[in-house]
């Protein structure tokens, strides 16, 4: 039988465009949006966890002092500069104490006045307390000689009148007395407050400590407050150490630390956590710690940045995952478990966390079960999944040597 040539090309036509689909649905199959999820997977081992902390601090002070006036004023002479060591009273700095000396020279004749002053009321009231004396008597040698009727009722009264105003002149003098000790008493607080307003012009070291800082000089004017020195102690630096708040369980003083110190790099240091902070970041989500040095490194900067490893104790035996197979799913966090070829989310209580990525599971999960470690894109229940060594090839795989 003659097949025509029309026919034969439509056949050929036909034929070739069933291979091109079958070859379309094969890469759709296997490499298009068809084609199983490429997953990497592990198997769930039991443990034990050497869990740690980790964080970025940077080296502060303890003890620091701010050194400069409480009022206004114009710098006279700064006597120390940075990196010098001071002694606790020792004068570092002079305010210009503008006019405070003649103001305290009037205060000096203001006291001495009032000094006068207290005297000629005390020779004021001796006088008043006698002339009172001599009243009293006159009053009662009038008294008797009324009452035998030798003088008159109005002299009588004379002397009563007498009495009354010695009276009244004693208590004029008593107070007069009273205010000026109480003048003298104002003058010499005023002259102690400008004493120590004077003593205030000389910016006296607080304690023991190093020159950090020099914020002002000589003819420099400054307000209340404000620095014109910075102290600080140098037995006293630690870490302020910041530490993500997600990640931040079983932080508490006495930890064991290692510290490397950005400009000591190849020398870890050991030291232990002083105290946490109860104020965290709220902007940066992490936790606050300070972290003291066991033994003073040398040649340490306030300032420098420093990485610190806290080693907290090591777990009882449990399973073991890695962190990068932790996934949440409808805010339940768990894993992809791979069941009969296929992924299955299951729902974790998790512990303890190591540096090395490894997580305890309390719940959840046993021994030998396999979970997805990481896939080529989010997976879901009704997922395909194909299981390979590693996402990515490594360069030069495939090739020919």
């Amino acid at each position: 039988m003659n097949i025509p040539t029309s026919m034969k090309r439509r056949l050929s036509l036909a034929a070739l465009a069933v291979l091109l689909l079958a070859a379309l649905a094969f890469v759709m199959l296997r490499s298009g949006p068809l084609a199983p999820t490429r997953v990497t997977v592990s198997q769930v081992k039991e443990g034990t966890l050497n869990p740690a902390l980790f964080g970025i601090g940077t080296v502060e002070a303890r003890r620091s002092w701010i050194v400069g006036p409480t009022v206004a004023g114009r710098v006279l002479s700064v006597r120390v500069d940075v990196g010098d060591s001071v002694k606790a009273g020792q004068l570092l700095a002079e305010m210009d104490p503008v006019d405070l000396e003649q103001r305290l020279a009037s205060l000096d004749a203001s006291i001495a006045r009032a000094v006068s002053a207290q005297a000629a009321a005390a020779a004021q009231q001796l006088d008043a307390a006698a002339r009172r004396e001599l009243a009293a008597v006159n009053f009662r040698r009038n008294q008797d000689l009324a009452d035998k009727n030798f003088i008159s009722a109005g002299a009588l009264e004379a002397r009563v009148q007498e009495k009354v105003s010695a009276d009244a002149a004693l208590q004029a003098a008593q107070a007069s007395v009273l205010g000026a000790g109480q003048d003298l008493t104002r003058l010499k607080a005023d002259r102690a407050a400008l004493l120590q307003h004077r003593l205030n012009v000389r910016l006296l070291a607080p304690a023991d400590a190093v020159v950090s800082s020099r914020d002002a000089e000589a003819g420099s004017t400054v307000v209340a407050g404000q620095s014109v020195l910075r102290l600080l102690d140098p037995g006293s630096l630690w870490i302020k150490l910041r530490i993500d708040q997600g990640r931040s369980a079983g932080l508490v003083p006495g930890l064991k630390a290692s510290i490397v110190l950005r400009s000591q790099s190849q020398a870890p240091v050991a030291g232990s956590v002083a105290r946490v902070e109860l104020l965290s970041d709220s902007v940066t989500e992490e936790k606050i710690a300070q972290v003291a040095f066991e033994q003073m490194p040398s040649a340490v900067s306030v300032g420098e940045m420093a990485e610190v490893t806290l080693q907290l104790p090591a777990t009882s035996k449990a399973v073991l995952i890695p962190g990068a197979s932790i996934q949440r799913q409808g805010g339940a966090t768990g894993v992809w478990r791979i069941e009969s070829g296929k992924p299955v989310f299951t729902p974790l209580r998790l512990g303890a966390s190591s540096l090395e990525g490894q997580v305890q599971v309390l719940e959840g999960l046993k021994s030998g079960d396999e979970v997805v470690v990481y896939s080529q894109k989010a997976l879901g229940s009704e997922s395909r999944v194909q299981v390979v060594d590693a996402l990515v090839k490594p360069a030069g795989a495939g090739l020919a040597p």
